[in-house]
């Protein structure tokens, strides 16, 4: 209890805030002296999770450094520069980052578990809203998960339409960063001009599919429309447009001093680290790995495209900035290829147990009208059975494991998403490093918070 007093200056008696009430359990940062080895090796990014069980860097982990030389300290989860409702607990000494530990689970969502009470047709329109960031990403693999099932094939046209829609959210994923980015590290013209040109994406995005966010265009059995007259031209001025522009933000930030300080040499990474940790996408890609799933295990249409795999050297913010950089110039050069290779044809199979009717056809023809009803009210049955499918989102692989009952509903989902698995590597990147480096490296990692609690 502890004491106050009221207007007459009586003494009053009152509870005092319980840390326990707000306390997040084992996922917060202990006092060293409450740490056990293993968990304080975690907390300093030095015990990964290597083949033959060694440690890693064994001398980083300070077991007898006491505790009244540090503070630990709570970043976020309302700061803007953790990307979201993030939470980091810093141990610190002066302006130096001791131990990291993120905390997650805020947003509360239970998209997986939701999935699971949601019909095949309806679940499109659940994992969209994941990564909010690459919503074509999260229907696509949904998609190809139920469609692996099903045991079905969709047609061409379909396959090429999907490819264009997940290279132009890339396209748009990468200027977001850029953006953010930017601000994160003082640059406010780099936010104007990365969310001028992805207005650009999003624009087309409206015109499509008819929403800017959360499109529940990728369906099982192919796309839920065709692609709009005149989207050739459209996507001509955005690939020229965001290209040319592109080499102004290399003149931008670059070359510029301050920009260069703040990521070179700042969050670096090895390559036997990032292995360890499962760590994918840009992250991976920038400590040298040339892993990318649409290379490594082509899907869709990129097995029919050329480009490069881009990777960096040093692992360090600096690497994972301009390899983004150039896959916007990569995924432009791929755009490019789609427009001249998008084949004629239908855009989602034209099978009746799978695919609603036309639109057109439900004011002529009752039975139209039925199986429309039947479909998008009961679902469609999918053979039992268990898959796993994975593709390469803008911050990693993204995967989605599926089993199916026999029923109109998936009985097991669960989402492999790369922003989760990504978060592991800020120990690594955090340590001993200034906590300024701290916003920096939370921003080369690009997590979505949205896919994280999901």
């Amino acid at each position: 209890m502890t004491t106050d007093f009221d207007d007459q200056h009586r003494v009053i008696d009152r509870p005092m805030w319980s840390a326990r009430e707000t306390s997040e359990g084992d996922q917060e940062l202990s006092l060293r002296e409450d740490t056990d080895a293993g968990a304080l090796g975690r907390e300093v990014g030095a015990v990964l999770r290597l083949e033959d069980g060694k440690v890693l860097d064994p001398s980083q982990i300070d077991f007898d450094r006491p505790d009244d030389e540090t503070m630990i300290i709570n970043m976020g989860p309302q700061h803007p520069s953790t990307h979201g409702v993030l939470r980091l607990m810093l141990e610190l000494e002066g302006e130096v980052v001791l131990r990291t530990k993120p905390i997650i689970g805020y947003l509360h969502t239970g998209m997986e578990k939701t999935g699971e009470e949601l019909t095949y047709v309806q679940g499109a329109t659940n994992v969209t809203r994941m990564d909010y960031m690459s919503p074509f990403h999260n229907e696509t693999v949904f998609s190809m998960a139920t469609e692996s099932l099903l045991g079905i094939e969709i047609p061409d046209r379909a396959i090429w339409i999907r490819t264009l829609m997940l290279e132009l959210n890339r396209l748009s994923s990468h200027l977001l960063w850029m953006a953010t980015n930017g601000m994160d590290l003082g640059s406010t013209s780099m936010m104007i001009y990365g969310f001028r040109e992805r207005e650009m994406v999003m624009s087309f995005f409206e015109k499509t599919t008819g929403l800017r966010f959360n499109n529940n265009f990728v369906r099982p059995g192919g796309v839920a429309a065709d692609l709009p007259d005149g989207w050739e031209d459209d996507v001509a001025v955005i690939c020229d447009t965001v290209l040319a522009r592109s080499f102004e933000y290399d003149d931008l930030l670059t070359g510029q001093p301050i920009f260069r300080e703040r990521t070179e040499g700042v969050g670096g990474l090895t390559a036997e680290e990032a292995l360890a940790l499962s760590v994918t996408g840009p992250l991976l890609r920038s400590t040298g790995v040339p892993w990318d799933l649409r290379r490594s295990m082509p899907y869709l249409a990129y097995g029919e495209l050329d480009f490069d795999v881009i990777v960096g050297t040093y692992g360090d913010n600096f690497d994972r900035y301009a390899l983004r950089l150039a896959e916007i110039r990569e995924s432009i050069r791929m755009i490019r290829q789609i427009v001249e290779k998008m084949p004629t044809g239908d855009f989602r199979i034209q099978d009746p147990k799978v695919t609603p009717p036309p639109r057109g056809r439900i004011d002529a023809s009752m039975e139209a009208l039925i199986h429309h009803f039947k479909i998008f009210t009961e679902g469609f049955k999918v053979p039992e059975g268990e898959v796993y499918a994975a593709i390469e989102s803008p911050r990693g692989e993204l995967g989605c494991y599926m089993v199916s009952d026999g029923s109109s509903k998936p009985f097991r989902m669960h989402i492999r998403g790369p922003s989760f698995v990504n978060l592991q590597v800020l120990p690594l990147l955090l340590r001993g490093g200034l906590l300024s480096d701290a916003v920096a490296c939370i921003s080369s990692v690009d997590p979505v918070m949205g896919e994280v609690d999901r």
